[in-house]
């Protein structure tokens, strides 16, 4: 199959149940700026993408459609698409770490000569993290179809992201924190927060204790920062489905 003197194939990854889903607008993962610095970014407006919304096992299904030129075909090994749930960091695109990694083989060897539509289905899904976009770190859940083309040094590929959020039941037990900082035998002081569990749109209630002050303070700031954190304790499996 070549396609470099042509029109090329087209490829669209359609969701089931659209209708009755949520679409959201989120940040897309930043780019490199000028410099190349981790979390630059060429724009100060943050550029966004719509993905439609999961939540929990929900089942993921659709149907991918091919649409082949006019007097081409495309000659394959094989047609498979997958569900893959993904930790990207900014600063090292090479290496991700896949949490989830599901297959889903549609098609044997052949050809393909006209239009083709795919159905797919991959049931009960446990997604089990919640997607995130970040300055240096997203988790992502996408779905990516491939087409092993024949005598070619590319394969014929899509892929389509969507978002997941898990609701969860406030907690049972929301213990206080306490936390102590300081200079040895100069400052000491004790940060209390009224509860160790917060919703995103949740109030940060709390007190600061002055137990020892031995210098001269000329002002005092309170300051609340975000970050991200990645742990990769998780053992990570990969399911085949045929």
């Amino acid at each position: 199959m070549s396609f470099l003197f042509g029109p090329a194939p087209t490829v669209i990854i359609e969701l089931s149940d659209t209708e009755n889903r949520r679409l959201l607008d989120v940040p897309k993962f930043p780019t490199a700026g000028v410099a190349g610095l981790v979390g630059s970014q060429n724009s100060t407006t943050p550029e966004v993408e719509k993905v439609y919304l999961y939540h929990g096992n929900e089942t993921v299904a659709g149907k991918v459609i091919v649409k082949v030129p006019p007097g081409k075909k495309i000659e394959h090994n094989g047609v498979k698409i997958e569900l893959l749930g993904q930790i990207e960091l900014f600063y090292d695109r090479t290496n991700h770490y896949d949490f989830i990694s599901l297959v889903s083989e549609l098609d044997s060897a052949g050809e393909i000569n006209s239009d083709r539509s795919f159905p797919f289905e991959f049931v009960n899904v446990d997604k089990t993290y919640e997607s995130y976009t970040g300055a240096n770190v997203r988790l992502r859940y996408f779905l990516k179809f491939t087409i092993n083309v024949k005598k070619s040094l590319t394969n014929l590929s899509k892929e389509l992201d969507f978002w997941v959020h898990n609701y969860q039941s406030e907690p049972d037990v929301n213990n206080t924190i306490k936390m102590e900082v300081g200079i040895e035998e100069c400052l000491h002081i004790e940060f209390e927060y009224n509860k160790s569990k917060y919703h995103l749109k949740d109030v940060v209630i709390g007190k600061v204790y002055f137990l020892l002050v031995e210098l001269k303070l000329n002002i005092w700031r309170l300051h609340l920062s975000n970050g991200n954190q990645l742990a990769l304790a998780q053992i990570f499996t990969t399911r085949v489905k045929r």
